[in-house]
């Protein structure tokens, strides 16, 4: 673990959060001024030479930025979104990479980086690093990889050769509110099936995610940082230019007719017993994360479609794994099947060792005749159509579908 609290004079006020609930304030034992800082210094490095933690305290900005995330933050965007003034630093890796690990208990990646750059009155930017495949003994029902925001708004692809997403929880805030997006970027190694999941959360004051100016610097720090730690751990991967346009994620309300769709919900059939005719979707180009959003004439919910690659389909399957609610198989036993009363599953294999990409259509509706009557021959037909074009444009085999 490495913590890095500094202010250019003065106290410095400790950032909300840290890893797995903790806070820096928790680690070192309360706010920090830099006398009380270095007073303690002395003892931290004590405790760390008995437990085998790398602690420090530094004492200028740009040193902390120079090692923040294992050394590979993009400090350059950092800067840009936060400007030039005071910030604090908490900076924490632990565990080991390996671009010909596996997924099992002995050869799987364990490696977890992350740091948090806050600047009072502006914003925060907080990069996780995790690399996969993970290992199948800390499998349980959630938390393997930093999540995407975003239940109701569809994360968009970032595109520009990038395999990563765009999302947020609230597409339209207001002026006063602090704009909030999580871009996340994967990097798929060149050797076996090892990968690094990059995903940068940033919060920047008066700022809103409808101006398409701006929409760019929730991304930059990403791609940035994506590309030191490709260097950095040797992974190899391929990389993407540039990102100077982003679109905007996709609200509730932003449906449109399904017999038109030529993004992720492109060859969807419509149903009349269940009334789908209308469609949310995205462009799809090449995210390890899609979605499709089914609906009523009126946009109200009906089916929900999602493709999972990589990290994100080792993530779902872990939720299912270790699940006592499911009787029967589920997508961490089977190719494919049926999810409970109105769900279904497909895989198909991946190229270079990949995870196997998994497929899921689920019933999106609260209290409504989809969940109380699902149409499964529906169910099954847009599923297979989802699932072909997903993974026919990801470069995988023909998916496994589920039977009838």
């Amino acid at each position: 673990m490495a913590l890095s609290r500094l202010r250019r004079g003065g106290r410095s006020d400790e950032p909300e959060g840290g890893q797995d609930g903790e806070s820096p304030s928790g680690w070192l034992g309360g706010r920090l001024t830099r006398r009380r800082a270095w007073g303690i210094g002395a003892a931290v490095l004590v405790l760390a030479a008995l437990t085998g933690t790398v602690v420090w305290i530094a004492g200028s900005d740009d040193r902390a930025l120079d090692d923040a995330c294992d050394g590979v933050l993009a400090k350059d965007e950092v800067r840009a979104v936060l400007g030039d003034g005071e910030i604090s630093v908490s900076n924490r890796t632990k565990g080991t990479f390996d671009t010909k690990a596996k997924a099992n208990e002995d050869q799987a990646n364990t490696l977890a980086v992350r740091c948090e750059v806050t600047a009072d009155g502006k914003g925060s930017v907080n990069v996780n690093i995790e690399a996969g495949p993970r290992p199948r003994t800390t499998y349980g029902i959630a938390g393997t990889y930093t999540p995407l925001p975003g239940r109701d708004t569809l994360a968009v692809p970032l595109g520009h050769g990038w395999s990563g997403v765009f999302g947020t929880d609230n597409v339209r805030q207001d002026d006063n509110e602090d704009g909030e997006g999580t871009a996340a970027v994967l990097l798929e190694c060149a050797k076996g099936g090892a990968s690094l999941l990059i995903t940068v959360e940033t919060k920047l004051g008066g700022v809103t995610l409808d101006d398409p100016a701006v929409r760019p610097d929730f991304v930059r720090t990403a791609t940035a940082t994506a590309k030191a730690a490709n260097d950095h751990w040797g992974c190899g991967a391929s990389l993407g230019k540039p990102v100077r346009t982003v679109g905007l994620p996709v609200n509730e309300d932003e449906y449109e007719p399904l017999l038109g769709a030529d993004g992720t919900c492109a060859g969807v059939p419509t149903a009349a017993r269940s009334a789908v005719s209308t469609a949310r979707e995205t462009a799809r180009d090449g995210a390890p994360r899609e979605a499709c959003a089914l609906g009523a004439r009126d946009g109200s919910p009906r089916y929900r479609l999602d493709a999972y690659y990589g990290p994100y389909a080792e993530e779902t399957r872990a939720e299912y794994s270790d699940s006592p609610s499911q009787d029967g198989p589920t997508p961490a036993d089977e190719p494919s099947g049926r999810l409970g009363q109105s769900a279904y599953w497909a895989s198909a294999s991946c190229p270079d060792g990949a995870e196997d990409a998994l497929f899921l259509v689920r019933a999106d509706g609260a209290e409504d005749d989809t969940r109380r009557k699902p149409d499964l021959t529906y169910e099954r037909a847009a599923l297979k159509a989802f699932a072909e074009r997903s993974a026919r444009h990801h470069g995988c085999e023909a998916p496994t579908t589920p039977a009838g």
